[in-house]
């Protein structure tokens, strides 16, 4: 099968509050694909069909070295047969190749998948767009197809307009979704039904996702929340994580026994912050919600790793998933 002859995802039940008015379902896009999973798979999917179009043999992206992205990168390049080279942030990281892969799970599965890494100093890595680093890229791997952080441009919103069915659009009143670069948010606004609103929720601090979303659509119909809660961009807190151990082990069913795992950067907060909506009467009534697993749970590993070295309370279903 290609790899992108994807079916729809299933939709679980995550909870009912006031008394069963207002359910909540997620859609389980991180089911899509065991590598290449949730929203990566639809952001990539039409950048890989140029590419290949364009008649490129190789994929140049960005990301951190817990990057979501990077990792579905080398494993989408991987099953489609390009090579692929990983921009990643922090210099030091390649400073001993064989150390970092040891302790990071999503380099060590992209090196693994054949990803060849450039690790650049954050300045640099700010300045990753400007056209004296373009430069030294093109002279160093020459003829590339780039894909952006994060992998949004207007061919990863092509793909993330797929999400939704017709079910989806008939049935629910709200979908929630995390954002990080605003590619699914905005796919998700331009193909929602009239009627529904769509709830983003940031995962970086700062008022400027609105903007990000509206590059890519013309309609009104969302809110985007601030991570104003947990301090920012990969933060969180003991009560993010025993909200996150408590909703696990309640998703954990005769019908679902693996349960409904989140991951603390983007789903677990979006779940978070929907929650306290519906319990202080913001969501009220018999509404019906649907909240989109983007996937990401590749990075759970080194963020339980991070917290416990911290010594702080850790995700206690890191070896169900």
């Amino acid at each position: 099968m290609n790899l992108f002859d994807v079916t729809n995802a299933v939709n679980q039940s995550f909870k009912d509050y006031n008394d069963g008015k207002t359910r909540v379902d997620i859609k389980r896009e991180d089911l899509l694909h065991e590598l290449v999973s949730g929203n990566k798979l639809r952001k990539l999917k039409y950048n890989i069909l140029e590419a290949q179009r364009q008649g490129h043999n190789t994929l140049l992206t960005y990301g951190g070295a817990f990057s979501n992205h990077i990792a579905a990168t080398a494993a989408a390049g991987n099953i489609c047969g390009f090579k692929t080279i990983g921009v990643i942030r922090g210099e030091e990281l390649g400073h001993n190749l064989e150390k970092t892969l040891g302790g990071n799970k999503t380099l060590s599965t992209a090196h693994a998948l054949g990803m060849q890494f450039k690790f650049v100093s954050r300045s640099n890595y700010r300045e990753k767009y400007d056209d004296k680093f373009q430069k030294v890229l093109n002279a160093e791997y020459g003829h590339v197809y780039h894909i952006p952080e994060g992998g949004t441009n207007h061919l990863a919103v092509k793909g993330t307009e797929e999400i939704l069915t017709v079910k989806d659009k008939d049935y629910y009143d709200y979908i929630c979704v995390a954002a990080g670069t605003g590619g699914t948010a905005a796919g998700i606004i331009n193909s929602t039904a009239p009627h529904q609103k769509v709830l983003v929720f940031s995962a970086l601090k700062g008022d400027f996702m609105f903007d990000e979303i509206a590059r890519y659509t013309h309609r009104e119909n969302f809110m985007v929340f601030d991570e104003n809660r947990f301090g920012g961009y990969a933060r969180s807190s003991d009560g993010l994580i025993k909200f996150m151990n408590g909703r696990f082990r309640e998703s954990v069913t005769s019908e679902n026994p693996k349960g409904i795992p989140l991951e603390p950067i983007y789903t677990g907060k979006m779940m978070y912050r929907l929650e306290h909506l519906v319990k202080t009467g913001v969501i009220s009534g018999e509404t019906r919600i649907l909240a989109i697993h983007t996937g990401g749970l590749q990075s759970v590993t080194g963020y339980n790793a991070m917290l416990e070295k911290k010594g702080k309370i850790t995700l206690d279903y890191i070896n169900e998933i």
